[in-house]
């Protein structure tokens, strides 16, 4: 008979999504499901684990969730505990082996698989249909499975294969379904959401696509993450232009500049494109706040190249920025074909000099918005809280991305409910968030 059900997410915005998708077939089907449940919320009779696989620190966060669990279960918290996602299709021997207590693995995309296990028949007139556990007014939408790129240190096509987009109609038809349950922001992600289309049509299809969303009623804003330097469709930059429904902002990964790098890397491009590329984000959508990630400590970066890749940060000024050190991860081109000489010291102490730099970009960007009027999407709304003075909102412009940027936090605001759009005035910030007061 169901039960009590909950799926605990880690990692990437792609893995909530598809543990949204599999909530929903599991309520289809009698379960009562709470996302990501914490233990007051105990017990329960499954636990599913979604998990990650990408980095070193992402499988050691997995194997810890599920080691909890397990001692949970003993504990007779938790009644059966199921795996799925990334690190479970990656290891399956391996951990079932190490971890004969959980219940079953699963690997990515088997949510039939899942839902079969909990006595509930997959249903295909639900596959545009999701169970949320974000807020009611904002979700991501996951364009595509699987990457062709084949960067020198990602596992992400070893663990998901292939580039498939899905077709445009289910996309559309998902964020209609979306836009009827309250869903004000989509949040388009992928693993390169730049490569949209291509395997569909030959062509990059995600100008059109977009151009389509903006059409449902209901959806405000449409923001971009996820997309890949080598190739990116500069149609979509127009359209970001011209359509007010589409944030001027947009996640691009970047890795680094140096060509030495780049080419160790496999990334298929240059420093010179890449300085290229952000000219064209800055003239055609001026104003546009672009976030990157960088890694640092890659095969091949030696002082030279690392000096190259902090000047060009310094001379970009990326409003949002985060950084990574490279782990070698098996399977991968980097790890049969390039020696890691670079020490763990010197990596920590290059993504530390890098972060610093960008403190400084990120809090100058800020003071430059004081006194600067914001249509801002509430996220929250605190009170009664003995920390907090009155009644604060937290909430984000077109230039915040949820859960990886700031907020901006508006005191004083009684009125203010989650999900609804206000105009709100800068007037203070440090490095990472904004405050603000109702117009």
């Amino acid at each position: 008979m169901p039960g009590k059900v909950s799926v605990l997410t880690l990692g990437c915005s792609k893995n909530r999504v598809d543990s949204e998708h599999l909530m929903r077939q599991l309520l289809s089907g009698g379960w009562q499901v709470i996302p990501d449940a914490p233990e007051e919320e105990y017990p329960l009779d499954v636990l599913v684990i979604n998990t990650c696989g990408f980095i070193h620190d992402a499988k050691m966060e997995s194997i810890e969730c599920i080691l909890e669990a397990l001692e949970a279960k003993k504990k007779q918290q938790i009644g059966k505990v199921f795996v799925m996602g990334c690190l479970s299709g990656r290891y399956p021997s391996e951990l079932g082996i190490e971890m004969p207590q959980v219940d079953a693995f699963f690997g990515v995309n088997d949510i039939p698989g899942v839902a079969q296990a909990m006595g509930v028949r997959f249903d295909p007139r639900l596959q545009a249909e999701r169970l949320l556990s974000t807020p009611g007014h904002y979700a991501y939408l996951k364009l595509s499975e699987g990457c062709d790129r084949g960067c020198a240190y990602c596992a992400i096509p070893l663990i998901r294969g292939r580039h498939v987009s899905r077709p445009a109609d289910q996309l559309i038809a998902e964020a209609r379904n979306l836009a009827g349950e309250g869903v004000r922001e989509l949040i388009l992600v992928a693993q390169d959401t730049s490569y949209y289309g291509l395997d569909l049509t030959q062509k990059r299809e995600l100008a059109p696509l977009m151009e389509s969303l903006c059409r449902i009623d209901g959806i405000e804003w449409i923001r971009l993450l996820y997309t890949y330097p080598q190739g990116f469709p500069i149609d979509v930059l127009s359209l970001m232009a011209q359509e007010p429904k589409i944030c001027q902002y947009v996640d691009i990964p970047l890795q680094h500049v140096s060509d030495k790098v780049l080419s160790a890397m496999r990334r298929n491009t240059t420093g010179a494109q890449t300085r290229e590329l952000i000219e064209k984000f800055r003239i055609q959508v001026p104003g546009i706040c672009l976030r990157t990630t960088f890694m640092v400590g890659h095969p091949g970066e030696d002082s030279a190249a690392f000096n190259e890749l902090l000047d060009f940060v310094a001379e970009a000024r990326f409003e949002r920025m985060g950084a990574f050190m490279y782990s070698q991860e098996e399977g991968t081109y980097g790890a049969m074909n390039l020696e890691d000489r670079i020490t763990e010291k010197v990596k920590a102490s290059r993504y530390k000099r890098l972060m610093e730099l960008q403190q400084d970009i990120s809090y100058r960007y800020n003071l430059s918005r004081i006194g600067k009027t914001y249509r801002i999407l509430v996220d929250s709304v605190l009170s009664g809280d003995e920390e907090v003075r009155g009644t604060v909102a937290l909430g984000r412009t077109m230039y915040e991305a949820p859960e990886v940027d700031g907020q901006v936090i508006i005191e004083n605001s009684v009125n203010l409910q989650e999900g609804v759009f206000a105009q709100a005035e800068i007037v203070g910030a440090n490095e990472y968030d904004l405050y603000a007061k109702i117009k």
